[in-house]
């Protein structure tokens, strides 16, 4: 399996890096906030051609998410190894787009519109989705999932087969059934029931003349939070001895970086009571005060359950400080419906996230989502001062790959001059030149073995001089 173009694989580094983004139809204008604000303090360290997808080894998404990791990590037609859209540009595009995709009227003919969409919901989906689709496909265009600038995972849920279908740019390299059209990828896993029309499409392997079937709607009702899916992705690539992964067991958590972003949830005064819900019928759960509360109850409910196993295990282990859950709990009612794209509403949530982007997080939100704020700072901790932590983080990461590569670089053209101690870095191959290091022997130690297969072996990781170096265990060309 090849790297991809925009991340450096992380066996160069010290981390595997996670980006997860929520479900939540227009309420993705939330995590976009967060995501341009991270992306501006990345350009701030490393310039300003800086992208999200030349940081994470993973970029996951469902339904909204899905879309907007499809935009982070899908070649520009313009420049291949930049992405189609900034972060920056993700919220425009919402504000642009989201009236047309879930149309709706003011006044008088809104409310009509209403009762018209209710009625229709009994017989079909709210919306067509033919805008949707539109979009998505001149955005996307013929881009597969195995192009992608780094490693997507996007949840669906497969009707015909009765089962989840995980689409990512693993399986998609190994499995041409599954280097599906990143487009039908992001309209199936947008497909919320009663809300849009579910996806049909096909995948064509023209070696060999197979194919495959795909029935797919919201993968929402797989992973509403797709954290766990992306690390189990990871954790069977790993298992498969990726050359991506070549230094990490599978269950290396304590290298895990993540950062995983909700699209809010209601505020505490509106949730329900059973007195109430126990005399609701189909209108009631279906379309009652701007939302659907069957499926929001069952799509918080996943994310919460998710947010919930992911936490409990960083903090077994100890690594606490290197996950990151935003989420708001407190969204007034009229803006927790996925598809009320009044200018109002839109412009709502774009205040929601940048106020909860600056507001200092209380001890109650430090609970909820598993902060743990930094020492004499928690009064006046906030998600920007989290994210500028974790833009660092992410920073020397890169930079530390970027030279490990470099360096092993310097090793493969420089192969004569190997009593250098400082040049070897990684896994280093050297024609005809079989090296071992002992971490109690020091220089290197070289046997001329001709015509044997080349490799490098090391019995631990050691820091020499501030480089990394022996990592890696018999590992050939």
């Amino acid at each position: 399996m090849e790297s991809n173009y925009a991340c450096p694989p992380p066996r160069k580094g010290n981390l595997i890096t996670i980006l997860s983004i929520d479900g939540g139809g227009v309420k993705g204008i939330i995590p976009a906030t967060f995501l341009a604000f991270l992306e501006s303090k990345l350009q701030d360290l490393d310039g300003s051609n800086a992208r999200i997808a030349n940081y994470f080894d993973v970029i996951a998404g469902t339904s909204t998410g899905g879309l907007i990791t499809a935009m982070l990590a899908t070649p520009s037609p313009s420049n291949a190894k930049q992405p189609c859209y900034e972060a920056k540009d993700i919220v425009p595009f919402y504000l642009k787009h989201c009236p047309h995709i879930f149309p709706c009227r003011p006044g008088f003919f809104g409310w009509l519109c209403k009762i018209l969409h209710i009625i229709k919901m009994m017989i079909g989906p709210k919306y067509n989705g033919k805008y949707l689709h539109k979009i998505i496909n001149d955005l996307l265009g013929e881009t597969r999932v195995k192009e992608t600038l780094t490693n997507v995972v996007i949840p669906t849920y497969d009707v015909k087969c009765v089962k989840p279908t995980i689409f990512s740019t693993f399986k998609a390299r190994s499995n041409t059934l599954m280097d599906a059209r990143l487009a039908d990828v992001c309209i199936g896993t947008s497909a919320a029931p009663t809300v849009l029309p579910a996806h049909y499409f096909e995948t064509v392997d023209y070696h060999t003349g197979a194919s495959r079937i795909f029935n797919i709607i919201d993968g929402g009702l797989v992973a509403n939070n797709p954290t766990l899916v992306a690390m189990s992705e990871i954790t069977k690539q790993i298992r498969l001895r990726s050359k991506e992964f070549t230094e990490t067991k599978p269950l290396d958590y304590h290298r895990y970086l993540v950062i995983s972003i909700g699209t809010g949830l209601p505020e505490q005064d509106i949730k329900f009571d059973a007195l109430h819900v126990a005399k609701w019928g189909f209108f009631e759960w279906l379309g009652r005060h701007y939302t659907m509360p069957l499926l929001h109850m069952f799509l918080h409910a996943s994310s919460d359950m998710t947010d919930s196993h992911v936490a409990n295990l960083f903090k077994s282990i100890g690594c606490s400080d290197q996950l990151l859950r935003i989420q708001e709990h407190n969204i007034p009612i009229a803006s927790v419906s996925a598809d009320l794209a009044t200018e109002k509403n839109l412009q709502g949530l774009v205040k929601i996230g940048e106020n909860l982007l600056q507001r200092p997080l209380s001890k109650d939100d430090c609970k909820i989502n598993h902060v743990e704020p930094m020492p004499k700072d928690s009064c006046t901790l906030t998600y920007a001062d989290l994210l500028t932590r974790f833009a660092k983080l992410l920073s020397d990461e890169r930079k530390l790959r970027l030279q490990n590569i470099e360096l092993d670089a310097r090793v493969l053209a420089n192969h004569e001059s190997l009593f250098e101690p400082l040049i070897l870095v990684s896994t280093c191959l050297f024609k005809g030149v079989k090296l071992s290091m002992d971490i109690h022997q020091n220089p290197i130690a070289l046997t001329n073995t001709p015509g044997n297969n080349p490799t490098v072996q090391c019995r631990t990781t050691w820091i020499c001089n501030g480089y990394r170096i022996g990592v890696g265990a018999g590992l050939g060309d």
